[in-house]
């Protein structure tokens, strides 16, 4: 790095509901007035005027090479366990039998810990120790508990992770293999989130659930840069996404947005965007179909994909004005569906993926069937994580 550039261009904490700026050198949670996430800003015309994308290009694999546009103070304050530059592949097989050429993935299982959570968990416990956090606490559907457990192990600081009991074996495994404190809960990961925000406020531990603490999308967003790398700075016409708490999804479009802004893009066309659900736990597609600008609490929620089990996100407003900005969609499929596609990706192109990732593929041919995405389009799907992790 020239002596002369900055190590992160981030300038500015704010809501992006109502504009309230929150110190960015404290540890900060929400926007009260709003109940809302806060989001990172840089100066991006001076990182434009400095950087350069092919000498990015050029470093160490991994998703600190962005760190210029990550919210980490120097180099000294990162935690790191190698994530991020997962690959993208092409999908031969089935995209030939929908008649697709620009058929890929993005397969997230590579990462440390097995799924993307590795991404914003690297850079939450990195800034959280940052700031002076001592004890860290989260609730989890599952691979966000195995996550925060590893990166809070290597900074060295203890990690409570509530999750439901019926969360899957490798999960609580691997959770406490890292050390951490793992309580099991009755109930979904809401339920979860209650024991997490009663002892945070009793107990002092710092929270880093899903969007109730800023960094964790400013993580998942990386891989929105390694998408538009990964096509040669051109973009897909259509990006699936399953979608619970959504932070990849508001992450990636952020990163489109940031990427835009610095000229790096060969192309104005940006994708669109489509938030997979599952059909017993749909609050997005939901809301989306109503032309809701919120979403409502799922009762009774229900998928064998544990990360779709999320009855309300705490993002939901930046979710659905995602898939609105981008003229995106809102999919959901059964179980039955992503698991049939689940067993199409591994017969067909040798992938065991997660549920949730197997979910993408469903919600294509229904998009398909509709008319919703063209056979001549370029699409790409997200996989999240390893489907080993979910065998019990």
């Amino acid at each position: 790095m020239d002596s002369s550039t900055p190590y992160t261009y981030f300038n500015r904490l704010a809501c992006p509901v109502c504009g309230r700026e929150f110190d960015l050198r404290a540890l900060q949670t929400f926007c009260p007035d709003c109940t809302a996430p806060l989001l990172s800003f840089y100066d991006l015309p001076a990182a434009r005027a400095a950087l350069d994308r092919d000498r990015i290009r050029a470093r160490e694999r991994g998703m600190w090479r962005w760190h210029e546009l990550l919210p980490v103070f120097s180099a000294d304050g990162v935690i790191s366990l190698g994530e991020g530059d997962t690959p993208v592949l092409s999908l031969p097989r089935l995209g030939g039998l929908l008649g697709m050429q620009g058929l890929y993935i993005k397969d997230e299982s590579l990462n440390p810990t097995g799924s993307f959570k590795a991404r914003g968990l690297a850079a939450a416990v990195s800034k959280a120790r940052e700031l002076g956090a001592s004890r860290l606490i989260i609730p989890t559907a599952g691979n966000a508990g195995g996550a925060l457990a590893a990166y809070a192990s290597r900074a060295g600081l203890p990690a409570l992770i509530a999750m439901p009991a019926d969360t899957p074996t490798a999960n609580v495994v691997e959770s406490r293999m890292a050390g951490a404190d793992v309580r099991l809960v009755q109930g979904l990961i809401s339920d979860a989130g209650k024991l997490v925000q009663s002892m945070a406020a009793s107990e002092g531990w710092f929270d880093v659930s899903t969007f109730k603490e800023p960094y964790r999308v400013e993580g998942k967003k990386v891989m929105g840069y390694e998408i538009a790398e990964s096509f040669g700075w051109q973009l897909p016409d259509v990006i699936i996404y399953p979608t619970g708490g959504g932070t990849g999804l508001v992450g990636i479009w952020k990163a489109l947005a940031e990427l835009a802004a610095l000229g790096w893009l060969e192309t104005t066309r940006l994708p669109r965007m489509v938030a997979v659900q599952a059909a017993g736990c749909a609050p997005v597609v939901r809301a989306f179909e109503t032309g809701a600008e919120r979403c409502e609490f799922w009762q009774h929620a229900r998928t064998v994909a544990y990360g779709l089990r999320v009855p309300k996100s705490f993002a939901d407003r930046l979710i659905l004005q995602t898939l609105r900005e981008s003229g995106g969609a809102a999919v959901a499929v059964t179980d039955e569906e992503l698991l049939e596609a689940q067993r199409a990706l591994g017969t067909q192109e040798g992938m065991f993926v997660a549920p949730e990732g197997a979910a993408t593929f469903a919600a294509l041919q229904k998009l398909i069937a509709a008319g919703s995405a063209r056979p001549e389009e370029r699409v790409l799907l997200l996989n999240t994580g390893s489907g080993i992790k979910y065998i019990q």
